[in-house]
């Protein structure tokens, strides 16, 4: 079902091409604009744009407080017509320019939940436990809900469905008792079922939960997402939050897009759990028609780059989606909600990043993504769990990244040989094919320095290491073989001279 050119492109690289902090300048969608050209000559497949419609918070808004799906920075709403990231105008030019160069454009989506009703409705609600979200905290009462949208700067245009509280099945906030921490289950609904089952059920995240069996909300989801495909000309689709909604939908209007659309559509949810048998479950479910972010590849890289040289660098792939499902695993080292004083916090220390993105970049399987401020580095401040105010710099690899896009595009291909065999220092090989001639071997330690035999086919070749790090050449012997050597806590990119 998902796009797939995107998946047998040789070598595809996305990237996250926004993180949290993103400056509310409303320059992005220009900034795309320029860069894409050059990033398609490094090897840059596809971009994943953040959400391009109106968030609660006007232009302030990252994107994921939902408020319409429609105004993608067209109509004067939550106080600007602007999103954080641009207008529609300056949207659509991103999108048109990003695939002349060959580029390919996945839209970030926010199917579950809404946010910045614009008047409030009483209903009647029990609630819920917010950490056992079987367990009631007491009788049904009435409560008054925001729950009703009129969307008044649109006005009808695009769609005339507005949303009241039947349109969702719950709600965190009742404005009858602004102190009460609890769920409220509206009369007659219930929590969708075949989701997450953190915390009993984890169909509810945030705002006004949509309810995802109601015909209104079905067509009028249907009905946006054909709109969208024909109004913008995206590829395709990142799913957020996929395990707070019952995995059916997203198979469902996929194929109802795709059908209305007559375009094959790229999918990839956002699973994020550390436990790799949800994800494999997850993808049961949907039949392997969307892939899903490697968040547990994710954690093993986090806890190798705190761990240091103690961390066994021959388990770094153990309990990973790409390694038991390659073909349906987009790799990354970090993204936005992971990047420091975000909620899902688990850096990846800067050290560690070269040696995360080398076993993403370099290898045979996954769906590779690289985040924003890795590449182009990123200065913020924001306050952390613990009420202090931090200021953040994150560095830039771009040099280093660059030089692995360009190997990657250029050699990485063929059979791979890999030498999982040392706590500290691991490596591997790719052999290269006819048609991209040149085998490449990498070698990483998390210790002292390293050195690795292994072979790359090529007899009498002399190496170099294209990072640098390591500046003396290495002549293999005449079988193909060399010892292969990069610096304590640092990887090597080992490429024939």
């Amino acid at each position: 079902m998902w796009d797939s050119q995107a998946m047998t492109q040789p070598n595809g690289v996305m990237m996250q091409y926004f993180h949290w902090y993103q400056p509310n300048d409303g320059s992005l969608w220009k900034q795309v604009k320029d860069r894409v050209e050059t990033l398609a000559g490094l090897g840059v497949t596809s971009l994943w744009l953040p959400p391009a419609y109106k968030g609660a918070g006007g232009d302030a808004d990252v994107g994921y407080a939902v408020y319409d799906l429609f105004d993608l920075g067209e109509f004067d709403q939550k106080g600007s017509i602007r999103t954080k990231y641009g207008t529609k105008d300056e949207y659509l030019e991103a999108i048109a320019a990003a695939r002349k160069a060959g580029i390919r454009i996945y839209a970030d989506v926010v199917l579950n939940h809404r946010m910045g009703a614009d008047y409030t409705e009483e209903v009647k609600a029990i609630p819920m436990d917010p950490n056992n979200r079987g367990t009631a905290m007491g009788d049904y009462e009435t409560i008054k809900a925001w729950t009703h949208f009129t969307f008044p700067g649109r006005q009808g245009q695009y769609s005339s469905l507005e949303l009241h509280w039947w349109h969702f099945d719950a709600i965190d906030h009742n404005a009858y008792d602004e102190e009460k921490n609890a769920i409220y289950l509206f009369e007659g609904k219930s929590f969708d079922h075949n989701v997450d089952l953190e915390k009993g059920n984890f169909d509810y995240l945030m705002g006004c939960d949509l309810d995802m069996s109601n015909p209104d909300v079905i067509t009028e989801l249907k009905h946006w997402g054909e709109w969208y495909v024909n109004t913008t000309g995206v590829d395709g689709f990142r799913f957020d939050a996929v395990k707070h909604i019952n995995a059916d939908l997203f198979v469902n209007w996929l194929h109802g897009v795709q059908e209305q659309t007559q375009k094959d559509l790229f999918a990839v949810g956002e699973y994020w759990s550390g436990d790799v048998e949800s994800l494999h479950y997850f993808l049961g479910q949907t039949d392997g028609k969307l892939l899903l972010f490697d968040a547990p590849l994710h954690y093993n890289f986090h806890l190798a780059s705190i761990e240091g040289e103690s961390y066994d660098m021959r388990q770094i792939f153990e309990n990973t989606l790409v390694k038991d499902q390659p073909a349906l695993a987009v790799t990354l080292v970090d993204n936005h909600d992971s990047q420091p004083l975000q909620s899902l916090e688990s850096v990846v220390e800067g050290w560690f990043k070269p040696l995360g993105y080398a076993l993403i970049l370099l290898r045979q399987e996954g769906y590779p993504c690289i985040f924003y401020p890795d590449y182009y580095g990123a200065h913020y401040q924001d306050y952390g769990k613990d009420g202090n105010e931090y200021e953040i710099w994150m560095e830039s690899h771009q040099w280093l990244l660059d030089k692995f896009l360009n190997v990657r595009k250029t050699y990485a291909f063929g059979d791979q040989y890999d030498y999982f065999d040392h706590p500290n220092c691991v490596g591997w090989t790719r052999l290269g094919t006819a048609e991209n001639p040149g085998a490449i071997a990498v070698v990483m330690s998390n210790g002292g320095d390293g050195t690795k035999w292994m072979e790359v086919g090529i007899p009498d070749a002399i190496y170099v290491d294209i990072t640098e790090h390591i500046k003396e050449p290495i002549t293999t012997n005449a079988e193909g073989w060399a010892e292969f050597r990069c610096n304590g806590g640092s990887v090597s990119l080992w490429v024939p001279a």
